[in-house]
């Protein structure tokens, strides 16, 4: 049982982080029927990001709650900038193209940002510092819970209820739904689909910018092509979640999460992976769109 509650607090936290980074897929999804698939690769550049940030500014040594916030703030807003420009050249002029050719640009945009990791910070791992969050450790019955746990599952749980309420009661939130809706309709209606478009990749940037930290935070070593794994299993959440639906990454990644620790505390490590994508096939056979999605009507 301990070994069960333990892997149930693991997998948890890493679905935290998948649930994280498939809000970004389905927010851009949701609105530009788009799959941004350089979005794992921005994952991995504010893991570097933040440990230039740390590095730089506090010399690995300093441990507060002023320190913590500094480093995530400018982390994050260094990768929405990211994010923005990556929207304004990689995507916007590729609009009203085939999507065909915006999956491909998509792709180009990931292997740039992933080979300029590899430029700047060179194709070794780099260890995260372990000074950023406290060394603290709790151990309730026979399960053990460290601070940095802790924080990933507090931080992600606010920031999933913060950007729910968001999308659901601002008006903001409101054009945005608008948008993923119709955009032509929104734009007879006055909204900025420019502007709310630039929005989302803003917000799903810094969401995983906080994603990447984390990761960087929890296992310690980063390498320039970690993108690719976290954005892909993120990828495979939003689809089991039902893509475009907020509520279903927050799901989808956390299900995950858990099936992943179960796989790995009880079958294999190796098998992990294998046995992500059986259950992914299991969903889309059983409900193609996922388990939160809604059959949407061809338009003709």
């Amino acid at each position: 049982m301990d070994i069960f509650l333990q892997q149930m607090v693991n997998g948890l936290t890493i679905g935290s982080l998948y649930a994280l980074v498939a809000l970004g897929y389905t927010m851009v999804y949701g609105v530009m029927r788009l799959i941004n698939f350089a979005h794992g690769d921005l994952v991995a550049f504010s893991a570097f990001i933040g440990l230039s940030v740390y590095a730089q500014i506090f010399g690995e040594s300093a441990t507060s709650l002023g320190v913590i916030i500094t480093v995530f703030a400018l982390t994050a807003l260094s990768v929405a900038c990211v994010g923005v420009l990556l929207e304004r050249l990689a995507y916007r002029p590729l609009r009203t193209a085939p999507r065909l050719s915006a999956v491909v640009s998509a792709l180009g945009a990931g292997l740039v940002i992933q080979n300029s990791v590899m430029l700047i910070w060179g194709p070794n791992m780099k260890i995260f510092p372990s000074n950023l969050f406290p060394s603290t450790i709790w151990a309730v019955g026979g399960i053990v819970i460290t601070f940095t746990q802790v924080m990933i599952l507090g931080v992600s749980s606010v920031l999933m209820v913060g950007l729910y309420f968001f999308i659901h009661q601002t008006k903001i939130g409101t054009a945005i739904r608008a948008v993923a809706i119709d955009q032509d309709a929104a734009k007879l209606m006055g909204i900025n689909v420019g502007r709310i478009i630039m929005i989302i990749f803003i917000i799903g940037s810094a969401l995983g910018a906080v994603a990447g930290l984390f990761i960087g935070s929890y296992y310690r070593g980063i390498t320039f092509d970690m993108g690719w794994m976290y954005g892909l299993n993120a990828f495979v959440a939003a689809i089991m979640g039902g893509i475009g639906n907020i509520p279903g990454a927050m799901l989808g990644g956390l299900l995950l999460g858990l099936f992943n620790a179960m796989i790995t505390g009880y079958i294999s490590t190796q098998w992990a992976e294998t046995f992500t994508f059986v259950l992914l096939i299991a969903i889309l056979v059983l409900r193609p769109t996922g388990i939160l999605g809604e059959t949407v009507a061809e338009k003709v």
